[in-house]
């Protein structure tokens, strides 16, 4: 069993990255992705419980260890498989979807990482930019959408006949 203190730390740690993939998921929920708020907490309780485990449930935030960095390789690894899941392509329609929802989840695990190492700063700051990235991009997309959508047909097909060479 781990001494109070520890478990405490432990304890933060993992409800701190469980929020912050709430969060992120709660993006991914609100414009009917495939992931959302449960699996995004999932992916970075599991990431921030796999880096803990690794580093032996120390305290310590920034020590070297070649275990902490074979979990990281190991996660990002795997979460590379549970993001190629969501990314779905439609050759009727030339369209591929779901590769905002796999770089989400590849992020949510990275910032899970950083909770598990209780790099407190590390983790808001980037759950501030991939929420500010998410909103912003979205709208910033949409315009660029119309404004696309509005030049003549043979515009659009011409350049997209190009974009395939």
């Amino acid at each position: 069993m781990l001494p109070y203190p520890v478990l405490m730390d432990v304890v933060i740690r993992m409800l701190s990255a469980v929020l912050i993939g709430c969060i992120i998921g709660i993006d991914r929920d609100l414009h009917g992705k495939p992931t959302g708020m449960k699996t995004l907490g999932l992916v970075a309780l599991g990431a921030c419980l796999a880096t803990m485990a690794a580093m032996g449930f120390s305290s310590h935030t920034l020590s070297v260890n070649a275990d902490v960095s074979r979990a990281v390789q190991g996660i990002v690894t795997g979460i590379g498989f549970l993001g190629a899941g969501v990314i779905v392509q439609n050759p009727g329609q030339n369209r591929i979807r779901g590769l905002t929802t796999a770089a989400s989840i590849w992020v949510t695990a990275a910032v899970g990482i950083v909770c598990g190492l209780g790099i407190w700063s590390v983790a808001a700051i980037a759950t501030l930019i991939l929420i500010l990235l998410l909103t912003v991009g979205r709208m910033v997309e949409k315009a660029l959408h119309r404004q696309w959508m509005r030049k003549p047909a043979e515009e659009r097909a011409a350049r997209a006949f190009a974009d395939e060479d």
